[in-house]
C-alpha cells in the first residue's frame, strides 16, 4: 500500500521535470527495495506454494506465523510441565487447591522465575524437574514469548496512532510513515500503558479476591512482575491461581519488553546523534580520498553514499568486502557490470 502511494505521484510527473536529471542519478533513484526481504529462508517457496491452495478460515490461519509459533511452544511447554508436576504433586509441599491447577500454576511461576515459595519441591525427582523447567522456561520467555509480545505491541501501534488522530482521517500511508518515524517511542508508550493496566488489574484482583489490603496487593504485584517473589504474599485461592496463570505470564513479559524498548530508545537516540553529526560535518580532502573507492580522483554518487553509510555505522568494511566478492562471482564476463547473461551463467555454474 505504501509503495503504491509513493510510486503514483512519480508516474504523473510532467516530462520537463525529468529532462535535466543526470542519467547516473536517475538510475540510483530507480533502485527498488529488495524483494521479499522480510521472509526467512525457506518461507519463500512455501508462500508461493500456498497461493495455489485453498485458504481455510480458521482463527489460527489468520494469526501471524511468529505468533502461531509462540502459541505452539507455550502450549507444549505448559502441557509437558503440567503433566510432569502433576505426577510428582505429592512430592511438592505447600498450600494446594487442585492437582491440575496447582501443576499449571507451579509451572508458570517456575518459568517466569517468580518463585513465591508457596509450592516447593520436596524430593529429588521434583527438584530435578524444577531445575530443568526453570532453564527451559527462561529460554522460552527470552527467545519465543518476547517475539510474540513484540508482535502484539506492533499491532497496537496502529490503534494508538488512530486514537491520537481521532479527529482527522488518517490514511494508511500516513500511519505507516508515522510508525516508522517514531516506532520505538510508540512501543515504549504501548508497553507503559499495558504495564500500568496490568498492575492496576492485579492490585484490584488481589484486594477483592485474595482479600489483601491495597498496600499488600500492590506490594505483591510489584514483587511478582519484577520476579522478586518474596513469597509472603501470593495467590492462594482457586480463582486466584487461575488468574495468576495468565496474569503472571503477561505482566512479567510486559515488564521485560518495556526495559528492552527503553534500551533500544537510548541506542536509537545515540545513532541519530551520530547520523546528524555525519550529515552536518564538512567534507575534507581526506574524506574525498577515503570515499574514492576506485582511485580515479573522482567520487560518484554511489561512492559518496557508501562512504557516508560507513561513517554512520550502518555498514562496515567487512560488509562491503562480502558484497564485492558476491559481485565478482556474479560478474562472469568480468565487464564490471551485471546482466541477465551473467546471472544465467553464474547460476548454471
Amino acid at each position: 500500500m505504501a509503495d503504491s502511494n509513493i510510486k503514483q505521484p512519480l508516474l504523473h510527473l510532467p516530462p520537463q521535470t525529468c529532462q535535466n536529471v543526470d542519467p547516473m542519478r536517475r538510475r540510483l533513484r530507480r533502485f527498488k527495495s529488495a524483494p521479499m526481504a522480510e521472509f526467512f529462508p525457506g518461507e519463500i517457496n512455501d508462500t508461493k506454494d500456498n497461493q495455489s491452495l485453498p485458504r481455510s478460515d480458521s482463527i489460527l490461519d489468520k494469526l501471524h506465523p511468529s505468533f502461531r509459533k509462540v502459541m505452539f511452544y507455550l502450549v507444549i511447554y505448559l502441557a509437558i510441565g503440567t503433566m510432569c508436576f502433576y505426577f510428582v504433586q505429592n512430592q511438592i509441599e505447600g498450600k494446594k487447591v487442585n492437582g491440575v491447577l496447582d501443576s499449571v500454576y507451579f509451572c508458570v511461576v517456575t518459568m517466569t522465575t517468580v518463585g513465591y515459595g508457596d509450592l516447593v519441591p520436596d524430593s529429588t525427582a521434583s527438584k530435578l524437574l524444577a531445575s530443568v523447567f526453570v532453564f527451559s522456561g527462561m529460554a522460552l520467555v527470552g527467545l519465543v514469548l518476547s517475539e510474540g509480545a513484540d508482535y502484539l505491541v506492533e499491532k497496537q501501534e496502529t490503534l494508538l496512532i488512530k486514537a491520537m488522530h481521532v479527529r482527522r482521517k488518517v490514511s494508511p500511508s500516513e500511519i505507516l510513515k508515522e510508525i516508522e518515524t517514531n516506532k520505538l517511542r510508540y512501543k515504549c508508550l504501548v508497553t507503559t500503558v499495558s504495564l500500568v493496566v496490568l498492575m492496576v488489574v492485579g492490585t484490584v484482583f488481589l484486594a477483592k479476591v485474595e482479600k489483601l489490603s491495597t498496600i499488600d496487593a500492590f506490594y505483591c504485584v510489584c514483587s511478582t512482575i519484577t520476579t522478586l517473589g518474596y513469597g509472603d504474599k501470593s495467590f492462594s485461592t482457586r480463582a486466584g491461581r487461575i488468574f495468576a496463570v495468565f496474569w503472571i505470564l503477561t505482566s512479567t513479559i510486559c515488564l521485560a519488553q518495556f526495559f528492552l524498548y527503553v534500551a533500544e530508545v537510548n541506542t536509537e537516540k545515540r545513532r541519530k546523534e551520530l547520523v546528524k553529526l555525519v550529515l552536518t560535518r564538512r567534507m575534507t580532502n581526506v574524506d574525498l580520498e577515503e570515499a574514492d573507492l576506485d582511485n580515479d580522483g573522482l567520487v560518484g554518487a554511489a561512492e559518496f553514499v557508501v562512504y557516508k553509510l560507513k561513517e554512520m555505522g550502518k555498514i562496515n568494511q567487512d560488509d562491503i568486502s562480502l558484497l564485492l566478492d558476491e559481485f565478482e562471482n556474479l560478474d562472469v564476463d568480468q565487464s564490471g557490470t551485471l546482466s541477465t547473461t551473467d546471472l544465467t551463467l553464474a547460476q548454471s555454474s
